[in-house]
């Protein structure tokens, strides 16, 4: 089976997640972060015709540039007449969360989630707590080009905004993740490693398990700026795995920079990645009645495996594009309630608006209180298929994955694998590369042509260079 994305996308700053790239280098600038506070305070503005000040809630994860980044986003926020609430460091759910909570009208975090310090990102979310869609953010574009229109819009001298700090947006969000978990559970008796990558999640996260009753040890848990994901994380599940082997913890809990997606550790040592952590969720969920239309969104890059699991349990499985924020849409579309990513990212609307790497764990950990099976026994219900994913770096990444030779290759890849098979090639939306991804059963197989598909894809950047 072949597939291939096509998405109409008319953006140049805003990728798959945001704005990212390096700090003080286009566009990850302090003028981008201030052209985009006044494009959004315009947008909102008008969209709504406030009658008021524009409400916008800011946070940050612990890279030395959230500092400056926001102070400039901020800047711009009020320069058009908007008000601005800082939450400092803040995982990006706890800002959505915090967005939706004080009645704002959009909230922005600073974060470049498991990138390395001197990169950085902004993100933003409407007052409902859910990431823009594309077409908002190419709105967004187009304003920060038309810098003549933002300064006819520009405040006047006694209705430039004010800004204030949001003292307890960490505590704020403890509570809301508490009380996700089931009151008459408690996680007294279960050992977590937790590594919270030196990231946004440093306070909250420790804070939430420690309080609900585990005997928490810690990793990452003391940022200075410079260290966000460094040897640690979700990048880095081998550290945690080795902690969880040492003090033979129940399971192991690895955060990335901006807590929105967790990687596990079962009590072997032993990665369950976010297929396996979405099928016994989803089975869950079904078993308690509360998967609406026994069905969930995931994107193209889930393991077939997961979905012929799903259907033994008759529960049917929608594919996105990759990126948390088209699951969210495919979610609110289709009136479910629960979906995620392979790479840790899961989504339960009943509770969050956005990816949450420490309301996945609480959800995890009440199955496994709930059935008193070990994180090991739940995932071992689901057998994946083999699967390869090999990065290409390219110049121009889209071009190189609809290039009539690809195309031909990937059909040809295709045609070898049948029915139990799938190739993928995807542009990244975050980095210079075409991600080529093949599963089938055979894993031999699936390796040779995966490297087939990534000679085809790095001929064709040859082709470009030379053009």
């Amino acid at each position: 089976m072949s597939e291939s994305i096509h998405e109409q996308n008319t953006r140049f700053l805003f990728g798959t997640d945001g704005i990212r790239g390096v700090v003080n280098q286009a566009p990850m600038t302090a003028e981008t972060a201030l052209s985009l506070g006044r494009a959004l305070t315009y947008l909102f503005q008008a969209d709504r015709q406030l009658t008021r000040r524009p409400k916008v809630v800011i946070g940050q994860d612990t890279r030395l540039s959230g500092d400056m980044l926001s102070v400039a986003v901020a800047a711009g926020v009020m320069s058009q007449g908007g008000d601005v609430f800082l939450a400092d460091i803040l995982p990006t759910p706890g800002l959505a969360n915090l967005t939706a909570s004080t009645r704002a009208d959009a909230g922005l975090v600073i974060s470049a989630s498991h990138n390395p310090f001197q990169d950085n990102g902004l993100k933003i979310f409407d007052g409902q707590g859910y990431k823009l869609p594309d077409a908002t953010e190419a709105r967004l574009e187009r304003l920060m080009v038309d810098k003549a229109l933002l300064d006819q819009q520009r405040a006047k001298s006694e209705a430039v905004g004010r800004a204030c700090r949001i003292h307890d947006a960490v505590g704020r969000y403890v509570v809301a993740l508490k009380a996700t978990f089931p009151k008459a559970l408690n996680l007294e008796g279960i050992t977590i490693v937790l590594d919270c990558a030196n990231g946004a999640a440093y306070k909250s996260a420790p804070a939430v398990f420690e309080e609900l009753g585990a005997q928490v040890h810690l990793l990452g848990v003391n940022p200075d700026g410079f260290n966000i994901n460094r040897g640690l994380g979700s990048l880095h599940p081998e550290v945690c795995a080795e902690k969880v082997l040492e003090v033979h913890a129940d399971l192991g809990v690895t955060l990335d920079g901006d807590a929105d997606r967790a990687i596990f550790i079962d009590h072997r040592g032993e990665v369950v990645d976010g297929d396996q952590i979405m099928y016994l969720c989803a089975v869950h969920l079904k078993n308690q009645g509360e998967l609406n239309c026994s069905t969930i969104a995931t994107t193209v890059m889930s393991n077939m495996g997961l979905e012929l699991a799903l259907e033994k349990e008759s529960i049917k499985m929608l594919r996105t594009a990759v990126g948390d924020r088209y699951v969210a849409e495919c979610l609110r579309r289709e009136q479910l309630n629960f979906g995620g990513e392979k790479s840790g990212h899961l989504i339960f609307l009943d509770h969050a608006t956005t990816g949450d790497g420490t309301l996945a764990a609480l959800q995890t950990l009440a199955i496994m209180k709930i059935t008193g099976r070990s994180l090991r026994d739940l995932a071992s219900l689901i057998t994946l298929m083999p699967q390869v994913l090999l990065n290409v770096p390219v110049a121009r990444p889209t071009e190189a994955a609809v290039h009539p030779q690809v195309a031909a290759l990937v059909q040809n890849v295709a045609d070898r694998l049948g029915r139990r098979g799938r190739v993928l090639l995807r542009p990244s939306g975050t980095e210079p590369v075409v991600r080529v991804m093949v599963e089938g059963e055979d894993e031999a197989q699936i390796n040779e042509l995966a490297r087939e598909c990534a000679l085809g894809v790095a001929s064709v950047t040859s082709l470009q260079a030379a053009g």
